[in-house]
């Protein structure tokens, strides 16, 4: 530890990157440049593989497309049964760009390919503000290569949108800590608000940390900060809710129901299912199956049976005599989401958790020297008022990083590409620790202290490769340019400092980025066609460490071999009816929605657990012509319905296989 603290600002302007090489462009815009077409060609190679992406939102925005209500509503069908469980704005995007371009993988998932690419210059320059250019560089060469990012990106889940909308925030935070003015505090509750609505509680992921960093950062009054606030606060609010309130509002036979909710409220779902849920875990099947395994079934609201229907029926109860988890009911979700099969994806809560399999590999490779330079971030620079610029960094960057690591090592429910939602800071405080290390690197404590870290962090990415089966070339090559680092960093202790010193810098930040860089290489030339859920690669141990597409274990989908007959069958025998047909879950709908653009009625929403409908209203939609056939694929979203289909519909034996039974149902 040194004798004595730090006292200058963390910026200083290295001008061997500020020289100008070509054209009048300097070296560190040139590296700028070459880290954008980098990124770039990480989000582009084996395009192909993306497929129709996540087919649940794919035939969302197809959806979309064919109406005004199914658009502002974000309906997941184009019948309009039920919403997408997820706020509207990622959504919209997605379905503007599917406007422009058709509807495809490639093209729903572009608007998050782009946020990752140009997030790359975004982030250079946020943390180039307090930290000066070479932290700015390091950071986007950082967030460029990890693997999260690309994996995630290469899909049309929405996180890639969510963080670059974050990363604009940072910035007009920035602004109003510097300015001290309330137009741009007031800019970022409102971008943090359009966040919300991509993600909903998930962009309030950084908020304390945006919320210290003004009101310890900015040179106002106390009183003045406080006021500021506030009145932000009541802005972000408005803006979050809007969309949800408007919805909450409408009448709910005029619109879809609300996808995993069971109250069909948007206000429940923000709270509940997408909000404690994540933390606690599922306490409760989001279906009305308790932990008992317990059905009590709920008539969606606009479908017949409903009691706020036209057809102004009782919601019915579970049929007497039932017993609980019959067969076609599927298996009970009554574990929490951190063991089961969630458990291999995410693992079991613990300190440790970010740095084990199976969470480790989406962007764990740097964070042990993310760790020592937040430490000296927050350590060695002596406190200022208003805050110094190391500071500052640490408590915005660093803030964000604690916060997220400790919601993702307590959380019991969420997905492993949910951790693109700390590249951004880890990046940050690694290129912000850098730049200080480059500032002190005449002292001779700080260059054993870059040693030490590099190297531990390089002996944790050999360890945790071999952990997923990898022991390739890359990890040897890594070695041999920290040991070059190394070398040059000690020659440059004594002679040729202006060229050595530069050179192990170089050299060890090139070897601590050649593991994620391989890592994200590898993400993108294995993923698969089709995946529904991003994330990085497993590596060659096993199979996928992601679960199905939905969050419990899901019914049976339609086989591509089944798919080309039954649609065959359905199409014949369906142009004078509403619905192609009503199925368990998006899971098995999803795909004939984007075969045909057909309503699809989804029974049990997304998962195949919400009270969407119930028997009665199957029965009404039948007894008026809208709806034929029935497809249970392994099981029913309730008792009453298996039981109704038993009772008052008969299985086309053609068309029926295995688990998969089409039923056709008759007046």
């Amino acid at each position: 530890m040194p004798t004595s603290v730090i006292t200058q600002t963390v910026i200083e302007r290295p001008t061997w990157l500020e020289r100008p090489l070509w054209r009048g462009l300097t070296l560190n815009q040139l590296l700028l440049l070459a880290l954008m077409i980098g990124s770039a060609a990480l989000h582009l190679i084996n395009i192909q593989a993306i497929g129709d992406a996540n087919a649940y939102y794919t035939a969302a925005v197809k959806a979309m497309l064919q109406s005004w209500s199914n658009f502002f509503f974000v309906a997941a069908e184009p019948g309009g049964s039920v919403s997408v469980d997820k706020p509207p704005l990622g959504l919209w995007i997605e379905a503007a760009f599917a406007l422009a371009l058709g509807i495809n993988g490639f093209a729903v998932s572009l608007p998050n390919m782009l946020a990752g690419i140009f997030g790359v210059p975004l982030i250079y320059t946020l943390v180039k503000k307090h930290a000066g250019t070479l932290a700015g560089l390091v950071a986007a060469a950082v967030f460029a290569t990890t693997p999260t990012v690309i994996g995630t990106d290469r899909n049309n889940t929405m996180d890639g949108m969510l963080v670059f909308c974050l990363l604009l925030t940072t910035w007009a935070f920035i602004k109003a800590t510097e300015a001290g003015k309330l137009r741009w505090l007031l800019l970022g509750g409102l971008l943090l608000g359009l966040g919300f609505n991509i993600k909903m509680l998930q962009a309030f992921l950084p908020l304390p940390a945006f919320y210290a960093l003004y009101f310890f950062g900015a040179n106002n009054s106390w009183r003045q900060k406080i006021i500021n606030l506030s009145v932000m606060t009541i802005l972000l609010l408005s803006v979050s809710l809007s969309w949800a309130l408007v919805v909450d509002l409408t009448p709910a036979t005029a619109r879809p129901y609300i996808g995993s909710s069971q109250t069909n409220s948007v206000l429940e779902l923000m709270i509940g299912y997408n909000g404690l849920n994540r933390l606690l875990g599922m306490q409760r099947n989001p279906g009305g199956i308790d932990d008992g395994g317990n059905v009590s079934p709920i008539p969606a609201p606009g479908f017949p049976g409903a009691d706020n229907s036209p057809f102004d029926r009782p919601p019915t109860s579970e049929m007497p005599g039932m017993p609980p988890n019959q067969a076609g009911d599927g298996p009970v979700w009554n574990n929490r989401a951190g063991g089961g099969m969630f458990e291999q994806e995410i693992g079991t809560p613990s300190p440790v958790r970010l740095f084990v399999p199976p969470l480790a590999k989406e962007l764990s490779w740097l964070l042990p020297f993310g760790i020592v330079s937040l430490i000296a971030l927050a350590t060695l620079t002596r406190p200022t008022w208003p805050l110094a610029a190391g500071h500052k960094t640490a408590l915005l960057w660093g803030g964000w990083l604690v916060i997220g690591m400790i919601f993702f090592s307590v959380a019991n429910f969420f997905h492993d590409y949910y951790l693109i939602m700390l590249a951004a800071p880890l990046a940050a405080v690694i290129g912000s620790g850098v730049a200080v290390a480059w500032r002190e690197r005449a002292r001779l404590w700080m260059t054993g202290l870059v040693v030490l870290a590099a190297t531990g962090t390089l002996i944790f990415q050999w360890w945790l490769a071999r952990q997923y089966g990898q022991d390739a070339w890359w990890l040897w090559v890594a070695a041999l340019v920290l040991a070059g680092g190394v070398i040059a960093l000690a020659i440059g202790q004594w002679r040729m400092r202006k060229i050595a010193l530069p050179l192990a810098y170089t050299l060890i930040i090139a070897a601590l980025l050649i593991t994620p860089l391989a890592w994200s290489v590898l993400t993108a030339i294995n993923q698969q066609p089709g995946e529904a859920l991003p994330g990085a690669y497993g590596g060659s141990i096993g199979a996928t460490n992601r679960p199905p597409m939905g969050d419990r274990d899901m019914p049976a989908v339609p086989q591509a071999g089944d798919v080309t007959a039954l649609l065959t069958f359905l199409q014949a025998n369906t142009q004078d009816i509403d619905y192609l047909v009503a199925v368990p879950s998006a899971q098995t709908g999803a795909p004939l929605v984007l075969a045909t653009g057909r309503p699809v009625l989804y029974m049990g929403g997304f998962s195949g657990s919400d009270p969407v409908i119930d028997a009665e209203g199957l029965q009404a939609l039948v007894n008026a012509q809208r709806l034929r056939y029935i497809l249970f694929a392994g099981r029913a979203p309730n008792n009453a319905i298996t039981a109704w289909l038993q009772t008052s519909c008969k299985p086309v034996e053609e068309m029926s296989q295995g688990m998969q039974v089409l039923y056709e149902c008759r007046p």
